[in-house]
């Protein structure tokens, strides 16, 4: 299809083809699958690989877990930041100004860092 008109009707047909698509598969399940599932005894018993569970259901997470994740996850984004600014770099016109550039936004990273370690955050125990 071409036109102006031509992708919106290929969005159109990709649409309606999704919807019967879904519609099928669910219709197949619904006819192909058992009326009344077997039920057999432990089915819904609560598996811990292959030990019997042990004490209840509730479990306290340490707080230090979250801290850490998320200044991984901090400095993961400043990789990937880090990555494009490594590519421009050599490129004429964006010698000076993207060191400095890259300077403030790692200093600022630091600056974060020493605050979480001056405040003991990053303590273990």
């Amino acid at each position: 299809m071409s036109g102006y008109l031509g992708s919106y009707a290929t969005l159109g047909l990709l649409l309606l083809v999704s919807v019967v698509f879904f519609v099928v598969a669910f219709g197949a399940n619904r006819i192909l699958r058992p009326a009344r599932p077997a039920d057999p005894p432990g089915k819904r018993e609560t598996y811990e690989c292959g030990i019997d569970p042990v004490g209840g259901d509730w479990a306290q997470a340490q707080i230090r877990y979250y801290v850490y994740a998320f200044l991984y996850v901090l400095f993961a984004v400043e990789a990937v930041f880090l990555f494009p600014w490594s590519v421009v770099f050599d490129r004429p016109g964006f010698g000076l100004v993207t060191v400095a550039e890259m300077g403030i936004f790692v200093a600022v990273l630091a600056l974060g860092i020493l605050y979480a370690w001056r405040k003991n955050v990053l303590r273990w125990t």
